[in-house]
């Protein structure tokens, strides 16, 4: 059976590149990203193991809008080390300006996230899922072994 072991690479159009590029960059320098690639009209960064491309629009995807809700992308989340990483990065959301639309909170039982916008709308989230569980998971193993 065919299995797939990673998600390689998104790859994402925009309507202003150059303002794209910049947001981007300031966005993937603090997560840690690297420039991987740049040619006149894309660029791609990677951490190591995910790789996110940015594209200019052609002439008339250039005259459309992201509108969540339209059928394609809903949002791409950044899983981040902690909770505190998702505090650390609302917190530089906030410095640059960025529009946060739904502020960091737990969203679902032991999922806490921050979700914000691209200069396009596109919706972009950094969350951290599952931190409660395993603390409660070592505290736990750690009463077994007593």
């Amino acid at each position: 059976m065919v299995r797939v072991v990673n998600i390689d690479h998104i790859s994402v159009r925009v309507s202003d590149f150059a303002r794209s590029k910049a947001f981007y960059g300031r966005l993937f320098d603090f997560l840690g990203f690297k420039v991987l690639d740049e040619y006149e009209d894309a660029i791609g960064w990677t951490n190591g193991k995910t790789r996110y491309w940015l594209e200019q629009a052609d002439r008339k995807g250039r005259k459309h809008t992201f509108r969540i809700g339209d059928v394609g992308l809903h949002h791409y989340a950044f899983e981040l080390r902690s909770r505190k990483d998702v505090d650390a990065l609302q917190a530089f959301l906030k410095e640059t300006g960025a529009k946060i639309v739904d502020p960091a909170d737990e969203y679902y039982d032991d999922y806490y996230a921050v979700f914000f916008l691209d200069p396009d709308g596109m919706k972009l989230e950094g969350m951290k899922w599952g931190e409660k569980t395993r603390a409660l998971q070592r505290k736990r193993a750690l009463r077994r072994k007593r």
